[in-house]
């Protein structure tokens, strides 16, 4: 399976360079939320192609079915547009269900900010563990994204804010509800359990759920869910970026303290006479440097990525230190810097600006972050990254020069919650495993203590983002994540045999 590209009418296309353009001083600091990031493939370099030695042993293409539902397009009003429907897609996997007749559980895993296409083979979680549970696997894509496109088309659908304005995190896991209430009613397993499961802005929808729709989903693993990260409950100064720093500062104190000293080498060279195609010369950039943070956005978020997916058995952040520190000696800082470069993404004849076709995640993920995923991300002066400063009043105002509209930056904790989040949730909510790997920069914005007996933080010191959820490795996998799922999965069978029990006693 492929991501789809969006082809974009000129009216489309020119509201998402709007919002590049106009945003970018504010939005390059909020990496982007997603399980897979691309795959660190042969220790080199990275890819978005998700080749086939990244998916999982148990996926077959020929288990799935794919079904499309007529679904509402705004559920929380009654206005006559309301009532109008598109379809959405989702993929069921019955190949080890046991069946109605013994209320067998459901595995749902809840699309985020791409096509469905591209999770399905690399989440590895409920394929491998159907057969234990004897599940059926849904797997349902988020509206905007893939195949789910209201309004008929993605031109009209993205066109203004009056097609987008229902594209937010409330519809979409109403949309959620409604299919599988849907789906267990159409197999006659009402009675059958169902656990969602999602990872980053998945992960947060997975948690919502279970506390929006707690008489839908029995349980939710949340993996990488960084739920914290809104209306400032995580100082913004405090976050991302000083667990970057964190991790690289583990991997190699001497390549740290490059990397920290790179920006102001970048800037002097950039201020002088030519320096700008000095800099585009030993960077092998693709186009022409313009500015110096063309170069130095790359490299953050080269670092950034690094970390965010810092996995086994290769582990980025490793790779692009061996690269800085096996350079000569005699080498100047920006040599050692573009070292760590070419290890981290392979031999290539260019590297920075380099041309890009735009995803639909680019376009969905930019309205989304414009009107409720609001994170606000600032970097400190003790990280290896220049100092920035997230201005709200600045981040509104080119939301509204692109959109028209302002964000809602505290809807969010207002209409999931989040502060006083322990105070809260202990008092009502059960049955959701938040699990984090702490050298994943988002683990800041996590649950990272347990709530309560049965709202559950687990973490792996040494795991990345949404590790815990992807395909398994037999060979490279280390003791602590093997230990990890198993946890995560003995949890989800307790939730499920307490229900077995109290619904054999109501019976």
């Amino acid at each position: 399976m492929e991501m789809k590209q969006l082809t974009f009418s000129l009216q489309s296309s020119l509201l998402l360079i709007s919002l590049i353009f106009v945003t970018t001083s504010v939005s390059l600091k909020i990496p982007r939320l997603s399980p897979t990031g691309g795959q660190f493939i042969h220790g080199n370099y990275w890819t978005q192609s998700r080749p086939s030695e990244a998916s999982s042993p148990a996926f077959d293409p020929k288990d799935f079915q794919t079904f499309y539902y007529n679904q509402t397009l705004d559920h929380f009003n009654f206005r006559y547009d309301s009532f109008n429907t598109f379809q959405q897609r989702y993929l069921i996997n019955s190949k080890h269900w046991g069946g109605s007749n013994i209320s067998a559980p459901i595995l749902a895993y809840l699309g985020a900010e791409e096509s469905i296409d591209v999770d399905i083979p690399i989440i590895g979680f409920l394929p491998e563990n159907a057969i234990h549970f004897q599940a059926l696997q849904i797997y349902i894509e988020h509206r905007y994204y893939g195949e789910s496109i209201p309004f008929g088309s993605k031109e009209v659908a993205f066109k203004n804010a009056s097609t987008l304005g229902y594209f937010n995190s409330a519809q979409a896991i109403a949309d959620y509800a409604e299919i599988l209430i849907h789906v267990k009613k159409q197999l006659h397993a009402e009675h059958s359990p169902v656990i969602v499961i999602g990872g980053s802005y998945g992960g947060m929808l997975a948690s919502w759920f279970r506390l929006k729709y707690p008489h839908v989903a029995l349980g939710a693993l949340a993996s990488s869910a960084p739920i914290l990260y809104f209306d400032d409950i995580v100082p913004p100064e405090t976050g991302y970026y000083s667990i970057v720093t964190k991790d690289f500062r583990e991997a190699s104190e001497t390549c740290y303290r490059i990397i920290k000293k790179s920006w102001s080498e970048i800037d002097n060279i950039a201020s002088k006479r030519e320096g700008l195609s000095s800099l585009s010369k030993k960077f092998l950039t693709c186009r022409p440097l313009t500015k110096s943070s063309e170069l130095k956005d790359y490299l953050e978020s080269m670092y950034a990525r690094a970390a965010q997916y810092d996995r086994p058995p290769n582990y980025p952040v490793t790779v692009v230190c061996s690269g800085i520190d096996g350079a000569s000696s005699t080498d100047d800082i920006l040599t050692k810097i573009f070292a760590g470069v070419v290890a981290y993404n392979g031999n290539r004849s260019c590297y920075v600006n380099q041309p890009k076709n735009l995803t639909e995640t680019d376009v969905g993920w930019g309205w989304q972050t414009c009107s409720d995923m609001v994170i606000p991300i600032s970097v400190n002066n003790d990280t290896m990254f220049p100092p920035y400063k997230f201005d709200l009043d600045e981040y509104i105002n080119n939301c509204k020069a692109t959109y028209g509209v302002p964000p809602r930056p505290n809807w969010v904790t207002t209409y999931f919650g989040g502060h006083d989040i322990k105070l809260s949730l202990s008092r009502f909510a059960s049955n959701i495993i938040f699990s984090n790997g702490l050298r994943d920069p988002y683990s800041i914005g996590g649950v990272l203590e347990d709530i309560s007996d049965s709202v559950v933080a687990v973490h792996a010191k040494n795991g990345s983002h949404c590790l815990d959820i992807l395909t398994s490795n037999q060979i490279t996998d280390p003791d602590w994540l093997v230990n990890q799922r198993k946890s995560e999965v003995r949890i989800i069978k307790g939730w499920i045999a307490k229900y077995y029990a109290d619904l054999q006693a109501l019976q």
